[in-house]
């Protein structure tokens, strides 16, 4: 599988020549890979198969539970859309998760005013078969510590509808904090959300020592971020 070597390729086009495409978080579970159009590739079976399961997420501009191949499409223009919109305060990153030597599903850290305020948020699935084994925890520890470790993010927020259980108590065992209610759309009918929010000195006193982060030097000038001045 192409995730194991040192270079994979986007388009045709190796991902050192785009860095965000070449970052990598490493954990002793699972390994999160930049999303290369390659890696896509081998997920996109997973995706047509179908990753949305009740409780369904709240709509977001990648459509997970529209019927195929307009699924499919949407899947694909999202994230294309997403990699070419980078500014100094928003962006996105895609990573797929690789887990046994299985891709099982994505995560994605998306930066919110992150140039004044550096906060971010974040996004992610897993393939219903795979559920229930600690990994969506897993997964999400791996990106807060890209967030703070590796681009010096001084606060992460997560939403999730009030019936999905398994994202708030994700949320809660990694030191969030309830942060209030808001207003969301799932096949746009109006749903209540659940906010949380986890700030660095909260992450700092659980910071684990497992985690190993690569390529993220050469990301940070194309996201507009400055070095922190310490992780």
């Amino acid at each position: 599988m192409m995730v194991r070597g040192s270079v994979s390729f986007a388009g045709g086009m190796p991902a050192a020549l785009y860095p965000p495409l070449a970052l990598r978080v490493t954990t002793p579970r699972l390994t999160l890979h930049g999303a290369t159009d390659d890696l896509l590739a081998e997920l996109l079976p997973t995706v047509r198969a179908g990753v949305v399961t009740p409780p369904e997420p709240f709509d977001d501009p990648m459509s997970l539970y529209e019927p195929n191949p307009r699924r499919e499409r949407l899947w694909l223009q999202a994230i294309w859309r997403g990699r070419g919109m980078v500014r100094p305060d928003a962006w996105r990153l895609y990573f797929v998760v690789l887990w046994q030597g299985r891709l099982v599903g994505m995560q994605d850290l998306i930066g919110v005013n992150f140039d004044t305020c550096r906060t971010v948020t974040s996004f992610s699935w897993l393939a219903p078969d795979v559920r229930g084994q600690g990994l969506g925890r897993e997964m999400r520890a791996a990106i807060l510590h890209l967030a703070f470790a590796g681009f010096g993010a001084a606060e992460a927020a997560s939403d999730a509808l009030f019936d999905n259980a398994a994202s708030n108590r994700i949320s809660a065992a990694l030191g969030y904090q309830p942060n209030g209610t808001d207003w969301a759309t799932r096949r746009g009918q109006p749903v209540l959300v659940q906010r949380w929010r986890l700030q660095r000195e909260a992450w700092a006193r659980t910071r684990r020592d497992d985690i190993q982060l690569a390529g993220v030097e050469a990301c940070r000038p194309v996201l507009f971020i400055e070095a922190p001045e310490s992780t």
